[in-house]
């Protein structure tokens, strides 16, 4: 056993490597006064940096969560070190022989577990380079080269290849003195029948890196039809490798990413490759995961994302065209709200990825896709909305109540406002007050479900396509009732039809189901014209109208309507006259409204399509409907016979 450091060894490790440079390795530090720097904690999750550096003392401190020490307390923390091999990590880097007393110098000596897991991915990784060369690895160099990558690519990437064979990394590393019980750990070899066997066989291979540099991990990508494994197979969970923490090329890309104030998300490891050759050098991937809550706090230390920055920066995500890479976005969007800066969406056209992009269109096209960048909610709601027929009034009521829930969602009001405008007109809604008034309300909902749940997260909006039934559950709010004040008149008309048919007759006969926005209250008015309508009512009239009822549900609400108290007390005919007339022309001038909303919506999506010429139709028709409207309003029951 070797033993403890020596002291003089330590103290120059400490002065040979300054404390914000190696801070600057995991966050943006930006001026903080005094002398001092400061950036987003990463041991605790903040909204404002209180993580504070002075590089003239040597010193950390967090004023939030009260962590602190010298620049070998920091790494130790931030990558589950010893204190000997934080010292001997710092040492590498600096290029510090070490001494250890009591047995003095050893180079053989037991290295720490992570340590030793580090140096062996290390010597994995050489290994695999050196391979790319070998005849055997012709396919892998094809493979490379049909997608515009050349050996210099590789080299700056470290691509690799892992031979076919069953052992030979793992003859390679025994070789360089490494145990198997290490190699199986590490996960580059795994357990078979006469021993450990190499994990990756014949693939392609991608080194990936920790934010420092290191090599914890790879992602091998499948060349041969014999090969019955995943398209990428990337090594398993160990106690280096962490892909919810991991971001594939963020060590070539953190610095670009802390300068430029953008990270660019792109979906696999060829693609971080072209965006980097054609000069988007701040792009990452995921490694064989979704972008989740850890990534965010990688990217938000790197941004100096935080509520008070003076600069927001960009989080740019691309992902494929197809209804794969839509859904992807809309996950992307649930941890948006987790970032102070602003999160896009980029879509090539034909849906290609950047690697694809480039290979056709060349580098240019690639920095244009980030360059045409679309707001991430802005592409959200209308991932929603087009899922809708928006030509119908239902579709479009639809289509409001799926994305209303997301534009509530975003927690900055002005920006919440702004997007509850904008979505009144990609649904085709005139009236933008009523949008503006249900997204408020749902956000409400929101942070009184937050409240009840003490302080966890709402669940996350619905998306899914499709109608919503007349008594279901809205999406994120109240269920739907048929005594709910919107359908008091159409249930009051029916009320009066069902027990005096006499004071709506004809009129009444004239009314469309469509005029009954309640599915229910649309059934019961098809049941009356099939007993015959209000014109033929007689004694037996009631009689027929529960026999024309489909179930027991329809004449269960037949029933309730024909005995339910009109609501207008007790009054003379007369005034009962007026009543009815007044409960007829309120359904039908509602019913005209909602023409007229649509016409208001095809109207305006005319008008914004350039070259369409249906417009002018659009708002003839308008117009005759809205001067049938203000006789309604004027003249009440005379107008109806007017039509």
């Amino acid at each position: 056993m070797a033993g403890r450091i020596n002291d003089e060894d330590v103290r120059a490790v400490r002065d040979a490597v300054p404390i914000d440079a190696v801070v600057s390795e995991y966050l943006q530090l930006r001026p903080g006064g005094g002398g001092n720097l400061k950036g987003l904690c990463p041991f605790h999750d903040e909204k404002s940096p209180s993580f504070h550096v002075s590089p003239s003392k040597g010193l950390f401190h967090c004023f939030g969560c009260q962590e602190g020490g010298d620049t070998l307390a920091f790494v130790m923390k931030m990558e589950h070190l010893s204190f000997s091999e934080a010292v001997e990590r710092l040492a590498a880097q600096a290029g510090i022989t070490l001494r250890y007393e009591q047995g003095g110098y050893s180079p053989n000596r037991q290295a720490g577990e992570r340590t030793r897991l580090l140096e062996a991915h290390r010597a994995a990784a050489r290994f695999y380079a050196e391979k790319l060369a070998s005849p055997e690895a012709e396919i892998g160099r094809v493979f490379l080269a049909e997608r515009g990558f050349d050996q210099a690519a590789a080299e700056h990437f470290g691509v690799g290849y892992a031979p076919a064979g069953w052992d030979h990394l793992t003859r390679y590393l025994r070789g360089a003195g490494f145990s198997d019980t290490e190699l199986l750990l590490a996960g580059l070899a795994q357990d078979g029948k006469r021993g450990p066997i190499d994990r990756f066989r014949g693939r392609l291979m991608w080194p990936i890196r920790d934010i420092t540099g290191e090599v914890v991990g790879f992602g091998a990508r499948r060349l041969r039809e014999d090969d019955n494994g995943p398209k990428y197979l990337n090594t398993p969970e160990t106690p280096i490798y962490r892909k919810s923490q991991l971001l594939y090329g963020i060590d070539l890309a953190k610095r670009d990413i802390a300068n430029s104030n953008r990270a660019v998300v792109v979906e696999g490891y060829t693609d971080v490759m072209a965006c980097h050759l054609a000069g988007v050098t701040n792009a990452i991937a995921t490694c064989g995961t979704a972008f989740g809550g850890e990534h965010v706090k990688i990217l938000r230390r790197l941004l100096m994302d935080s509520s008070d920055s003076h600069r927001a920066g960009e989080v740019v995500f691309t992902f494929d065209g197809d209804a794969a890479g839509q859904k992807a976005a809309l996950r992307a969007f649930e941890d948006d709200q987790k970032f102070a800066a602003y999160t896009f969406i980029a879509v090539s056209p034909g849906g290609m990825d950047p690697c694809e992009l480039r290979i056709a269109q060349g580098d240019e096209a690639v920095k244009g896709l980030v360059d045409t960048r679309t707001p991430l909610f802005e592409f959200a709601i209308r991932s929603v909305v087009n899922r809708h027929n928006l030509d119908t009034a239902e579709g479009r009521s639809t289509a409001l109540e799926y994305a209303a829930p997301l534009v509530a969602q975003i927690k900055d009001t002005a920006i919440r406002h702004e997007y509850a405008v904008r979505l009144a007109g990609l649904v085709g809604i005139p009236d933008e007050r009523f949008v503006v008034r249900r997204v408020g309300q749902l956000a409400q909902w929101s942070r009184q479900r937050q409240q009840q749940r003490g302080g966890r997260g709402a669940p996350p909006a619905p998306v899914a396509a499709g109608p919503v039934p007349a008594q279901a559950p809205a999406p994120g709010g109240p269920a739907l009732t048929l005594r709910n004040p919107a359908h008091l008149g159409e249930r009051e008309l029916l009320k009066v039809a069902l027990q005096f048919p006499e004071l709506v007759s004809p009129a009444f006969d004239a009314y469309g189901e469509d005029e009954f926005t309640a599915a229910p209250y649309a059934m019961v008015r098809r049941v009356i014209m099939d007993a015959g309508g209000v014109a033929s009512a007689d004694d037996s009239y009631l009689d027929r109208v529960r026999e024309a009822a489909p179930d027991d549900a329809v004449r269960v609400l037949v029933n309730e309507l024909a005995v339910e108290p009109l609501q207008v007390g007790r009054r003379r005919q007369r005034e009962m006259d007026a009543y009815a007339g007044s409960r007829l022309v309120q359904v039908r001038l509602a019913a005209v409204n909602r023409r007229l909303s649509q016409l208001e919506s095809d109207a305006r999506r005319a008008e914004a399509q350039s070259g369409n010429t249906t417009a002018a139709e659009v708002r003839q028709e308008l117009w005759t409907l809205q001067q049938y409207a203000t006789a309604l309003r004027e003249r009440g029951v005379e107008a109806l016979y007017a039509v």
